[in-house]
């Protein structure tokens, strides 16, 4: 065997190492990317399934749907409070989805009507609030994740009629 056979195998054994290496790492960068998104789902259903939030959900539903600040804080401290415990969790996911750090389609399957109903009751609230503080920017990633979910709400067919016919 000469000098130039064992270069040549020397770079086949070389350049087979690096696509190996690059795949392995690919695979790595996929299988993180599905811990991650498992995470965050976790992280999700946690955030849904707190005490606090069903609590604040459920004081929140009890109001007419564009309740004024007035009649928001009539109805007393704690269904202020869980206005604001709504607005931040899904102002702070709003941003999420938007930097792409949590998906979409899994906040839009998880939470989206959820988002979309809370909107309707606080909407005239949150606009109000705007204005009292003079910032018009506060709740804005709840109101941008209200509208997204809204409009792909409104051209999807609810889990149950779509996937009615999946088998487990």
């Amino acid at each position: 065997m000469d000098l130039q056979t064992v270069v040549d195998y020397a770079q086949l054994v070389s350049a087979a190492t690096v696509l190996g290496g690059t795949i392995f790492g690919l695979v790595q960068l996929r299988e993180f990317r599905k811990q991650r998104r498992e995470a965050i789902a976790g992280e999700l259903m946690k955030t849904f399934m707190s005490p606090e939030f069903v609590q604040a959900s459920a004081a929140i539903l009890k109001l007419p749907d564009g309740v004024s600040a007035a009649d928001l804080r009539g109805a007393g401290d704690a269904v202020e409070r869980a206005a604001i415990l709504v607005e931040t969790t899904f102002e702070t996911m709003g941003l999420l989805v938007f930097e792409r750090i949590t998906p979409f389609p899994l906040v839009l399957d998880l939470a989206g009507g959820t988002v979309v109903l809370m909107w309707r009751k606080l909407h005239v609230w949150l606009a109000e609030l705007r204005v009292e503080l003079a910032n018009p920017s506060d709740g804005e990633w709840f109101q941008w994740l209200a509208e997204q979910c809204e409009h792909r709400k409104a051209t999807k067919l609810p889990a149950h009629l779509l996937h009615r016919d999946w088998i487990p």
